[in-house]
């Protein structure tokens, strides 16, 4: 359960931003920014005012988010004739996340709320949530923590001949028993992930999520993860799962061989290596996102693989890290074009990969929080190939 005193911070922090920026508050309708503000995910409305308390309104179910949330006023969601009146009459510049609204809801509100101007609020909903709080950054190194344990357990039941969905399979199975929530939140139009990818000769593929690495997956719907190639001798094995625990989302990739690994493969995950020990290091409010991109591409180019890095050749991923909390795809990301400087708080995960097709994937992830010594690792287990 999240404390009033955390709620009450993040409101805070929150408001201060919408005053600065001259609105009179904002309606949040998606789910996950709801639960942040308030602490319940129950089918609901905030209105969030630039000053005073904010309004809950509940469609499903009440009952549980006034056990849940800590907010003084949690109502049911009201009549479109009596939905106005929630709203002050002077609160006439209201904050809006476009970024997820479907256009049908914004039509909603905007009739709901004749006379008043939305105005997208988006990225600065995105940069308040991106500093974790004391309290997020247990829970997320708590998360990592979990997700850890299971893969010290991988050697014990990784062997030649099993698919690659009997690998993910026993993998997730491990996971959710020890209370993997399995919900990765995304929140880019048109990503979808399950859990995470357990994959081997079927790594090197095309697909449409916008990561490294995608699988093949079981159908051309579902095109995405494990698939049911076996896994053999000498290929490298690359398991990137993500741990989801009291809602925050830990990420994370080990490698395994059954055997021997090619020398092209080893070099690849040595650089990996060296790529995530820099950008550990430069993990410090103030850093530039785009400038510690530019600087991996640099390093995957110098060391010979600047077309395999982040992605099949000519289907790269144009980042080499991303923010997680509760979602997977938060503030920051150390990506071109994202010239943002790093905050201390700031949770990422930093996943240097490599496709090299007719060999197999090879690289490293981890979850790291920003500070001012550079990267706390939050998935703590040794980053070396586990050969078995």
């Amino acid at each position: 359960m999240i404390t009033s005193a955390e709620v009450t911070q993040r409101i805070a922090k929150m408001q201060g931003m919408l005053t600065e920026k001259g609105l009179d508050g904002a309606l949040f309708i998606f789910p996950i920014d709801v639960y942040y503000f308030t602490g319940t995910r129950q089918n609901s409305t905030l209105w969030l005012p630039g000053t005073g308390d904010p309004v809950l309104m509940v469609r499903k179910s009440l009952a549980r988010a006034r056990e849940e949330s800590p907010l003084a006023d949690i109502r049911p969601f009201p009549s479109s004739k009596e939905f106005a009146a929630v709203l002050p009459p002077e609160a006439l510049k209201i904050g809006f996340t476009f970024d997820v609204a479907p256009v049908q809801q914004l039509n909603f509100y905007t009739k709901l709320l004749a006379g008043r101007e939305f105005i997208d609020i988006s990225a600065l909903n995105r940069e308040v949530r991106s500093v974790k709080s004391t309290f997020e950054l247990q829970q997320i190194k708590a998360s990592g923590d979990a997700l850890a344990s299971i893969f010290t357990q991988v050697p014990e039941f990784l062997q030649e001949g099993m698919s690659e969905l009997e690998l993910s399979a026993e993998f997730e199975y491990r996971l959710r028993k020890i209370g993997n929530e399995g919900y990765v939140r995304m929140r880019a139009y048109n990503q979808e992930l399950f859990g995470g990818l357990a994959l081997s000769s079927g790594a090197a593929s095309y697909g449409f999520f916008d990561g490294a690495v995608t699988g093949m997956g079981l159908s051309s719907a579902s095109p995405q993860g494990a698939s049911r190639a076996p896994i053999t001798r000498d290929t490298p094995v690359l398991i990137d799962f993500t741990g989801v625990f009291n809602g925050y989302i830990t990420d994370m990739t080990r490698m395994f061989v059954i055997g021997t690994l090619d020398p092209e493969l080893q070099k690849a995950f040595d650089l990996a290596l060296e790529i995530q020990a820099f950008l550990q290091r430069e993990l410090k409010p103030g850093a530039i996102c785009e400038d510690l991109f530019l600087k991996a591409a640099e390093m995957a180019e110098q060391g010979g693989f600047g077309d395999r890095f982040m992605g099949m050749p000519g289907e790269q991923a144009r980042f080499v890290g991303h923010g997680v909390g509760l979602e997977l795809d938060e503030f920051p990301v150390i990506a071109q074009g994202f010239k943002v400087a790093l905050q201390a708080g700031q949770t990422i995960a930093i996943e240097p990969k490599f496709v090299i097709p007719g060999k197999g994937v090879i690289g490293i992830e981890n979850t790291f929080a920003v500070t001012a010594d550079g990267g706390s690792k939050m998935t703590d287990v040794p980053d070396d190939i586990l050969f078995l």
